[in-house]
């Protein structure tokens, strides 16, 4: 091919809407957790084909973008026949995305021939279909876009809503767009004082309307109800749910979780998910929520003889998430305080360093990281000038948030303690001192007062 025409191709090809397009890359999520949570999806979505076929075109673009260009193209081939079964003669804007990837992987294969061939199929359904409304690209186009960037990676979330957004204003009644949408708002939505503020309640219940069969929204409905003390509603849909779905373990992790959280038998939750954990084995979500119940059921023994094999099941699940699922902050920060409960002080401080040297700079993870790693300094390490050290660098991120008001008040303690046996100690002070220079915003001389908190910790 000569270079003209590699340069014509190339510019046909980036105006496709497809996963090649969406910018969608590969630092910016696992991969190879992103890999094994889309095939548990093949399994979960119970034979509605649309979804599998959206699916089965994320897989390819992570094939290749793992360099399986071939297991790629098998992917992308089922989406097709997936595709015009489920729409039969109306497939054409069904097949636009993965004509597109079809077009984008022959080209990188350098089979020229082949990517023309997409393209000029695309080109058929262009002519032949109009846009819907007054839009340039059908819905299903962005609906797909919308899921993809959505289950590719959080850094997505918000573009996620856009392309969700645009879908409803374009089909306000279609089911999977009011149910997508309603999951990244459920998983971004922070700071409602009531549920009539609440976003993502309004979506998940205009979700539950559009979508009765998904007992999954319901669940996520139920969370978020209990979080306002709703408890009356959240527990019938928690009821419904579990009758209609008693061996989805979507449902059942969320049900799980419920219980765990709101008050129900701990043990009736365990065996919820060891349920779900027969049907996905390499779930590590359903293996964190195991151990925070077996911590639960630890919590109660207290001292008793099983406290010690509760911890024990506690580190075993903790450890196969964080197998599973190689990024998994809370899991990582959860097994390190258990290590270091354990008495296994190496290991824990080992586990946090490596939660640390996973999340990016100043963000909601790596502020938490600072907050747990700071507790077990204080409490298990016994090193306070350590703990001050990290809940320090965890307020500093966001003074205002939760995880910040936390470490300020942890901080305060640790300084009133030391205040408490000599009103003059300069430490504590110090430590008063850069809490009010933050949120006062004076950021020059709080970080002299941090570097001289930091040598201290360094001296000790």
């Amino acid at each position: 091919m000569s270079c003209t025409e590699d340069k014509r191709l190339n510019t046909e090809l980036t105006k496709l809407e497809c996963h090649f397009t969406w910018k969608m890359k590969k630092e910016d999520t696992n991969i190879t957790d992103h890999l094994i949570k889309l095939e548990d999806n093949l399994d979960l979505y119970l034979g509605q084909k649309d979804g599998i076929a959206r699916t089965h075109n994320s897989l390819a673009y992570v094939k290749y973008l793992l360099g399986s260009y071939e297991e790629a193209l098998t992917n992308l081939e089922k989406s097709v026949e997936l595709t015009k079964d489920c729409y039969g003669e109306n497939c054409d804007a069904g097949l636009i995305v993965t004509y597109g990837n079809f077009a984008w992987l022959h080209f990188h294969m350098k089979r020229y021939a082949e990517c023309k061939s997409y393209l000029d199929k695309l080109k058929e359904i262009k002519e032949q279909k109009q846009p819907v409304s007054t839009f340039d690209v059908h819905p299903r186009v962005v609906g797909e876009k919308a899921w993809a960037l959505f289950k590719f990676s959080r850094k997505y979330y918000n573009r996620a809503i856009e392309c969700f957004r645009i879908a409803l204003e374009m089909e306000p009644e279609r089911g999977e767009w009011n149910a997508g949408y309603a999951i990244v708002l459920y998983r971004t939505e922070t700071k409602c004082t009531s549920p009539e503020d609440s976003t993502a309640i309004q979506q998940l219940r205009q979700a539950i309307e559009t979508n009765p069969d998904n007992d999954e929204i319901k669940l996520l409905l139920a969370l978020k109800l209990a979080e306002f003390k709703l408890f009356d509603e959240a527990e019938d849909l928690v009821e419904r749910a579990l009758d209609k779905s008693p061996d989805s373990p979507h449902v059942i992790r969320y049900v799980g979780k419920y219980m765990r959280n709101y008050g129900q038998p701990v043990d009736r939750s365990i065996g919820l998910l060891k349920r779900a954990l027969e049907g996905t084995p390499n779930s590590g979500f359903i293996h964190h929520q195991l151990a925070l119940c077996y911590k639960k059921k630890k919590q109660e023994f207290g001292s008793h003889s099983d406290c010690k094999k509760f911890l024990q099941l506690c580190i075993y699940h903790l450890e196969k998430a964080i197998t599973l699922k190689s990024g998994f902050i809370f899991a990582m920060t959860d097994l390190a305080f258990l290590y270091g409960e354990d008495g296994q002080i190496e290991r824990a401080d080992e586990m946090f360093q490596k939660a640390l040297s996973t999340v990016e700079d100043k963000t909601e993870d790596q502020q938490a990281v600072y907050l747990h790693y700071g507790g077990f300094q204080e409490h298990r390490n016994r090193s306070e000038t350590m703990a001050v050290n990290y809940y320090m660098k965890c307020f500093k991120i966001a003074p205002n948030s939760r995880n910040g008001i936390k470490s300020a008040m942890n901080l305060r303690k640790i300084a009133d303690k030391h205040l408490s046996k000599n009103i003059n100690d300069t430490w504590a002070l110090g430590i008063l001192e850069i809490i009010e220079q933050v949120k006062g915003g004076n950021q020059s001389t709080s970080e002299n007062c941090v570097h001289l908190l930091e040598s201290t910790c360094n001296e000790d």
